[in-house]
C-alpha cells in the first residue's frame, strides 16, 4: 500500500517544496505532528480534564488548563525553531563506487538561533547540529556511492522536537544536489596499447599486445596477466609469482582501449579507471578510447578528469 501511494506523495511534495538549491523554511513547509510523547502528554490532559470535570475539582481545572496551555505554547516554540531556516547547497566531491559521498550543507539563521536540529537522509538516521543567532553553520552528510554515474540525493529531511520533545517539526528538502561517481578501480593488466595521435581519425590500426621490446624488470602477478609471461624460475625458488614487464620503444603513445580487455562493461571500466589513476600518478602520456570516444593524449589533471568522467558516463547511464 505505501508503495502505491509514494508517486502520488512525491509529486504532491514536488509541487508544494519544488526543488531548489537554496530554501527558506516557512509555515508551507514545515509539518508539526504530537511525538509519541506528545501523544502520551495528550492522553493524560485529557483524562485529567474529565477528573476534573467528574468531581468539579477547582485544582484539577487548573492544573489541567495550564498542562494544556504549556502544550500550545510548546506547538509554537517548535515551529518557531525551524521557522525561517535557511538551507543551502554545499560542494559535492566525486568518489569512487563502494566509497561513502560527502555532501555538505550550509545552514543560515537569518534572526533567533535554531537548537537541536536534525538532518538526514531518513528518519532512522539523523545528525543534530545547532545554528546560532544570524549565523551559519555547515554539515556534512552522507551517501553511499553503489553504482557509478550521477548520484542524485534523496530530499533531505530535517526535524526538531525542541524545546519539550512533545510535537515534533520537520520537512522534506530537495536541495538538487549530486555527484559523479567514478568506476571502482581493480587492479590488473595493462589493456592492449595502440598508437594514436592527438585529434587524428582512428583508422583502426593497433598495436596488438603490451610493448615486448625492452624488458623492464618483475613485477607481482595480477588477475588478467598473460601466463606466458610468468617468470617461473622466481616461483620455484618461492618467491611467489611475478611477471616480466616489457616497454613498447615503437615510439608509439599509450592508449587504453576498451575494446581490449575482457569481462564484462563493469569489468572493463574498473580496470580502464585503475590504469586511468595508475598512469596519471606516473605523469606518462596516454590516451583512452571507449565506443563511440577517444581523449587526446595527455597526462594532466583535466585530462584525466575528462577520462574518468567519460568512464563513470559510458552508456549514458544518468
Amino acid at each position: 500500500m505505501i508503495q502505491q501511494f509514494k508517486p502520488i506523495w512525491e509529486r504532491w511534495l514536488n509541487r508544494r517544496i519544488p526543488p531548489a538549491a537554496r530554501i527558506r523554511l516557512d509555515h508551507r513547509r514545515i509539518f508539526i505532528m504530537p511525538t509519541r510523547t506528545g501523544a502520551t502528554f495528550a492522553l493524560v490532559v485529557f483524562l485529567m480534564l474529565l477528573v476534573a470535570i467528574n468531581y468539579q475539582n477547582s485544582l484539577a481545572y487548573g492544573l489541567t488548563f495550564l498542562l494544556l496551555s504549556v502544550g500550545i505554547l510548546a506547538i509554537l516554540h517548535t515551529y518557531r525553531n525551524l521557522g525561517g531556516l535557511v538551507l543551502s547547497a554545499g560542494s559535492a566531491r566525486s568518489v569512487f563506487v563502494g566509497e561513502a559521498v560527502p555532501l555538505r550543507l550550509r545552514l543560515e539563521s537569518t534572526d533567533q538561533a535554531h537548537q537541536a536540529l536534525a538532518l538526514g537522509w531518513s528518519a532512522a538516521d539523523l545528525q543534530v547540529s545547532d545554528v546560532s543567532a544570524q549565523g551559519l553553520t555547515e554539515v556534512e552528510l552522507v551517501l553511499p556511492a553503489e553504482v557509478r554515474g550521477w548520484l542524485r540525493a534523496p530530499r533531505l529531511r530535517v526535524e526538531s522536537v525542541f524545546p519539550l520533545g512533545i510535537f515534533r517539526a520537520w520537512s522534506w528538502l530537495d536541495l538538487e544536489q549530486s555527484a559523479l561517481i567514478y568506476p571502482r578501480p581493480i587492479p590488473g593488466a595493462m589493456p592492449v596499447l595502440q598508437g594514436v595521435q592527438p585529434h587524428a581519425r582512428d583508422d583502426g590500426q593497433a598495436t596488438r599486445g603490451a610493448g615486448v621490446d625492452d624488458y623492464q624488470g618483475l613485477r607481482s602477478y595480477q588477475s588478467g596477466d598473460s601466463r606466458r609471461r610468468l617468470h617461473w624460475k622466481a616461483y620455484s625458488r618461492g618467491q611467489g609469482l611475478l611477471v616480466k614487464e616489457f616497454t613498447d620503444l615503437s615510439g608509439h603513445e599509450l592508449c587504453l582501449d576498451f575494446m581490449a580487455l575482457g569481462g564484462d562493461i563493469e569489468e572493463r571500466l574498473s580496470r580502464l579507471c585503475y590504469w586511468v589513476l595508475e598512469l596519471s600518478q606516473r605523469q606518462q602520456p596516454f590516451a583512452l578510447r571507449l565506443p563511440g570516444f577517444l581523449s587526446g593524449v595527455d597526462s594532466g589533471d583535466a585530462h584525466r578528469e575528462a577520462c574518468l568522467r567519460a568512464l563513470a558516463l559510458f552508456g549514458n547511464r544518468t
